[in-house]
């Protein structure tokens, strides 16, 4: 919502109060106002992870209207699932891709001036077991802290193999030769796309997920809107629009096709595993990079909510699902690698959570190129009747690819142009100088409101789990302001315990769906519903021995 300069301020804040509340907590309020809009939306946005969220709020604030449709939960598929990294990417630099890693370090600083209760520094270690490997990495990431000049997070340093061991006890001390210390940033990926959905609806765009497009209207040829189906009621629906944008991800083709069936595939599917352990196997605040494995691969160790997130895969898959699983041979590589570097390996049963997701790479045009070698870098297609796709890219340089994206189709479309203020618009909850230790900090300025909650009762200040600070009212409040559908999307992409512990995910499950089902309404053989449908999920993030 946009303050004109005939409003009076005090006006206007009651007036977006009144209007952030309808249109946050009630899904069906939302769809009144998607269905009873006379004219055609400026722009219809497909797909609610990084990329789509990010086009809807660079076009919102920019003054345009805005609908956008995910099909299932935001950040369901690949948005959810990375390595939690804000980075320019010093493979990236390895491989000479210059251009990518500019664009991406600049984009880490801004994304960190808008989301700091979301993207923090995080300072790594690259152990060397090799002479050569400590000046040359020193060399390598002393350019990569001039490429981000004023927007660095901090400056890199070789240390010895003393000090580094006295920074992760945890490290392989055997023919250590050096350490490399530098900085990059760390955040919640899912957390931050629900806060760009917040960000992006309090702008004014009508966001909805659990919205599946079923087709595309054409007139004469030419993209006209498209044909939802909400997937809660069943419900058809028609939108019109002045342009459409493909944001999909892994998912593109199938939009693709329904434009132009038979189309050769435009996005390359690379799987990318990630194992999750307690703290105790780092036993420090910073990170590992391994900058070359056994494969070529690059290996992370990164400290995320208390816990490890070590990862990642590259392998190349045939198909894009919705979730994907990960193969045995991708375990075993991260578990082999990481016992490589570590002093205690991991195992099996030290696993607390495993989860898999899928890269969307622009398909190269040559067939037989390994994922590694595909580069990250993303580009923008426009078919013959209008649409508009934007492949590959990843969360970093998320802000850019949108502005881009949004940029080109103003370019073709007979409308008036705004500029991009996204560079210096803060993310809904931003917060300056977080307190990164308390549980709440993810919530930013909305922390509070929880903690009221959380206070007013004590019911509400109940405990999920004994190993967790999760709260009855913790979850009351993300079931009434964050859009929640189903018992899977509090568990995985709001409280994020699904992919930190998926065992205390189902434990704390019955009781979490006992909410979901009050604050909803819903009846009990619903509630079982979930509980099942959940119970199955789960069985893909728990390594049994």
């Amino acid at each position: 919502m946009v303050r004109s300069k005939h409003i009076p301020l005090i006006a206007y804040h009651i007036l977006r109060t009144t209007y952030h509340i309808l249109y946050i907590m009630k899904r069906e309020t939302i769809i009144h106002l998607l269905t009873s809009r006379v004219e055609p939306f400026d722009f219809i946005v497909i797909g609610g992870g990084a990329t789509g969220l990010g086009v809807a709020l660079d076009a919102t604030t920019r003054g345009y209207s805005v609908a956008l449709f995910e099909q299932s939960d935001f950040t369901k598929a690949t948005s959810s699932r990375s390595t939690k990294l804000v980075h320019g990417g010093v493979r990236y630099l390895a491989q000479g891709n210059v251009s990518l890693v500019f664009e991406a370090l600049r984009e880490r600083g801004i994304l960190r001036k808008n989301a700091p209760h979301l993207v923090k520094d995080q300072r790594f270690l690259i152990p060397c077991y090799r002479w050569w490997e400590g000046p040359f990495y020193f060399c390598g990431l002393v350019l990569y802290d001039f490429m981000a000049g004023i927007l660095r997070f901090g400056r890199s340093m070789c240390i010895g193999p003393k000090r580094s061991v006295k920074t992760i006890p945890n490290l392989r001390q055997k023919g250590l030769t050096a350490g490399i210390l530098y900085h990059d940033g760390q955040f919640d990926d899912s957390r931050l796309g629900i806060n760009l959905v917040r960000t992006a609806v309090d702008a004014g765009a009508c966001v909805l997920n659990y919205m599946r497009v079923t087709g595309l209207l054409k007139e004469d040829g030419k993209i006209s809107g498209v044909s939802v189906r909400d997937e809660e009621t069943n419900t058809e629906y028609t939108i019109k629009s002045k342009a459409v944008i493909n944001a999909t991800g892994v998912f593109a083709d199938d939009i693709l096709q329904m434009d132009t069936p038979g189309k050769r595939p435009s996005v390359r599917p690379s799987q990318g595993v990630h194992l999750v352990l307690d703290m105790s196997f780092l036993q420090s605040d910073y990170a590992i990079m391994i900058p070359k494995t056994s494969d070529g691969r690059v290996l992370f160790a990164v400290p995320w909510h208390d816990k490890v997130v070590v990862g990642t895969t590259d392998t190349l898959m045939k198909e894009a699902v919705e979730e994907p699983v990960a193969l045995e041979e991708e375990i075993n590589f991260i578990l082999t690698t990481a016992g490589h570097y570590l002093t205690r390996a991991p195992k099996r049963s030290d696993v607390l959570s495993v989860f898999a997701g899928l890269r969307p790479l622009a398909a190269p045009r040559s067939e037989g190129k390994k994922t590694k070698e595909i580069s990250r870098s993303h580009k923008i297609i426009r078919e013959d009747s209008g649409l508009i796709s934007i492949i590959g890219g990843k969360w970093t340089t998320y802000r850019r690819m949108a502005q881009e994206t949004v940029d080109f189709a103003i370019r073709n479309m007979r409308i008036s142009t705004h500029d991009c203020v996204t560079e210096t618009y803060p993310i809904h909850g931003a917060k300056p100088n977080p307190n990164f230790s308390d549980p709440l900090y993810v919530y930013g300025t909305d922390a509070d409101e929880i903690r009221e909650l959380i206070n007013s009762s004590p019911e509400m200040s109940e405990r999920l789990h004994t190993h967790y600070p999760f709260t009855v009212g913790e979850v009351s409040w993300i079931i009434r302001n964050e859009m929640v559908c189903t018992l899977e999307d509090v568990l995985a992409r709001r409280l994020r315990i699904l992919f930190m512990d998926a065992r205390a995910a189902l434990e704390i499950a019955p009781q979490v769906a006992e909410i979901l089902m009050a604050e909803q309404g819903k009846d009990p053989a619903w509630k079982d519903a979930q509980l099942t449908a959940f119970k199955q999920l789960v069985s893909n993030y728990i390594l049994n021995d």
